[in-house]
Parts: structure tokens; C-alpha cells; sequence
């Protein structure tokens, strides 16, 4: 069975929105994960400054 050339260019154009859509999905993932850890690290050096600032007492 051959695909005619307006369904060539569909699935093309299918496969073009899944691949922006997966691209889309990984950046979203990517900043999340950094956002966090950035927070993490954040709230940790804040901890520590505490800690540290409370040991003279």
C-alpha cells in the first residue's frame, strides 16, 4: 500500500508535533528538577547559616 503525498505530508506533520510535544514535556521536566534542587541547595546554605549562628550562644 502506498501513502499518497497529502498523507506523507500529514504524518509529517504529525511526527513534528509529537517530537515539538516531547521536547515541550523534557524542557518542562529539566526546569523543574532544577528549580528545585536550586531551592534545596537554598534552604540547606540557610540551614547551615542558622546552625552556625546559633553555635556561639
Amino acid at each position: 500500500m502506498r501513502l499518497t503525498d497529502q498523507e506523507l505530508s500529514a504524518r509529517k506533520r504529525r511526527n513534528l508535533w509529537i517530537a515539538a510535544g516531547l521536547v515541550a514535556f523534557m524542557v518542562l521536566i529539566f526546569l523543574t528538577t532544577f528549580l528545585r534542587m536550586q531551592r534545596n541547595m537554598e534552604e540547606a546554605r540557610a540551614a547551615r547559616e542558622g546552625v552556625v549562628a546559633e553555635a556561639p550562644r
